[in-house]
């Protein structure tokens, strides 16, 4: 496999991308623009729109209309077939969540023999242009790897790290963001001190994918890239130097910032996620769990976020989905988050 652009323009790419779209008019131009301007290797690039209302898929027929941008493909799931170069957009037919569009586009991808590394990308980030020199650079120098993250920093001035790998606390399962709000000027952290990579932006390898499977699709957001890391076995975590996405960070679901609190829909499935993910792997810390979580929910209701404070309870103890956060979803993505495929 060759990181070179020029080799890259004579053959097929090594490096496919899976962007999942979902209310993403206003970014996913940005985001594939990113893709196209890279010095290397131009990857393969798949959409899977969860079935947007807002004019995305119109947004990326404009974006690829316009001269030099890659040709277009669309196919309806499940029927799609395999991609051919340039831009695939696949319409999944509702809103699947994170993982459940992912797996569509990575089953896309793995059908093409030439892709060895599958890169899972944020709509609303945007790549630096040396983003798969510096992946093919790490797959050289860890042939064996199974996931590889970078840097992802706040897209919005001043544009101080967002996450540099998670860290997982064992006793609560709270997740952390290495290096959160430090400036860039921050020395990434070595692979041992990470324990999984972040969804907004990934890549397995071919053998991981083909050893480990796909990402689990009952969290519907959030925790599917942690329970993945989980399942890797002796397939190496690395950490690729200078891979790095620029972030606008929850556009579509509220997720937290360091400037704003998460939305309810955003806390509704990531308390949820944690749950499930410490049922899984940490069932002895679950006690332990159940009473941070609660103790969190305690401090929001104290400083007013009582709809926050509410959507965690309701989250942790089993509750159904407050109608702020149901109300969010059509009733076949409801069926699929909340329903028995949800559980």
């Amino acid at each position: 496999m060759s990181g070179s652009g020029e080799q890259n323009r004579r053959g097929s790419p090594t490096i496919g991308v899976v962007i999942v779209t979902f209310n993403a008019a206003d970014v996913i131009g940005e985001c594939l623009t990113s893709l196209l301007s890279q010095t290397g290797e131009r990857p393969g690039i798949v959409v899977v729109d969860n079935q947007s209302t807002d004019g995305t898929v119109g947004a990326i027929r404009d974006w690829a209309a316009a001269p030099g941008r890659p040709c277009l493909s669309e196919q309806n799931w499940p029927s799609a077939a395999t991609p051919a170069d340039g831009l695939c957009l696949i319409h999944s037919g509702a809103n699947r969540g994170f993982a459940g569009g992912v797996n569509i586009g990575l089953a896309a991808l793995a059908d093409r023999p030439e892709i060895g590394h599958f890169w899972v990308l944020n709509p609303d980030a945007f790549a630096d242009p040396g983003a798969t020199d510096a992946i093919l650079a790490a797959a050289a120098r860890w042939p064996g790897y199974g996931i590889m993250g970078g840097r992802v920093q706040y897209a919005e001035p001043p544009c101080n790290i967002q996450i540099d790998g998670g860290t997982i606390n064992r006793w609560t399962g709270v997740t952390g963001n290495i290096n959160l709000g430090r400036p860039a000027s921050m020395p990434q952290p070595e692979a041992q001190e990470v324990d999984f990579v972040t969804g907004a932006n990934l890549v397995v390898s071919r053998r991981f994918y083909e050893k480990v499977g796909p990402m689990r699709e009952d969290y519907f957001l959030y925790y599917e890239e942690v329970d993945w890391a989980l399942r890797r076995g002796d397939l190496a975590l690395v950490v690729a130097p200078g891979f790095l996405v620029h972030h606008h960070a929850g556009t579509a679901i509220g997720s937290p910032t360091l400037n704003r609190l998460a939305s309810p829909f955003s806390i509704w499935f990531k308390y949820r996620g944690r749950m499930k993910f410490v049922r899984r792997f940490l069932p002895l810390s679950w006690p332990l769990a159940m009473a941070h979580a609660t103790a969190k929910a305690m401090q929001l209701a104290l400083k007013g976020a009582w709809p926050q404070a509410l959507t965690i309870l309701a989250a942790v103890y089993g509750l159904p989905a407050p109608r702020m956060v149901r109300d969010r979803l059509t009733p076949d993505a409801q069926e699929i988050a909340f329903g028995k495929r949800g559980r």
